[in-house]
């Protein structure tokens, strides 16, 4: 593969995803490059995230709402989704990679990963539903 060339638009939007933790979609990362970059536009976004996550420098989260979530964290972790007001996080808890061998057991192939997406109800929605 020959080397990718430099883009300041493209590291605009991998910095960006960086101080993020809210798991953003493409819209909301063309509405604030677009600080930046005026001239971005969304299909620009669109084309340099698909190929950030292809080479695996970001995540692309697929959550079942019909759009992509992204996320600069590439390392193994999980995901809640709050199911009440859609808000994605990040969850502190250490990966269980023997999932993987207890699901290849009666499997024919290699199983190398997984994902997995806890749903519930938010901090912030549950003290909504209290006051």
């Amino acid at each position: 593969m020959p080397a990718m060339k430099y883009s300041r638009q493209r590291e605009a939007i991998k910095e960006f995803l960086m101080t993020r933790k809210d798991h953003p979609t493409a819209d909301v990362v063309y509405s604030n490059v677009r600080d930046v970059f005026p001239n971005i536009s969304l299909g620009t976004v669109y084309r340099n995230l698909t190929l950030l996550a292809d080479i695996g420098e970001i995540s692309r989260l697929r959550l079942g709402d019909g759009v992509d979530h992204f996320d600069a964290d590439t390392t193994p972790h999980y995901h809640f989704i709050c199911t009440k007001c859609g808000r994605v996080s990040d969850l502190d808890i250490d990966v269980l990679t023997q999932i993987n061998d207890i699901a290849g057991m009666n499997f024919n192939g290699q199983i190398t990963g997984h994902v997995t997406y806890f749903y519930g109800v938010c901090g912030d929605c549950c003290d909504e539903q209290h006051s």
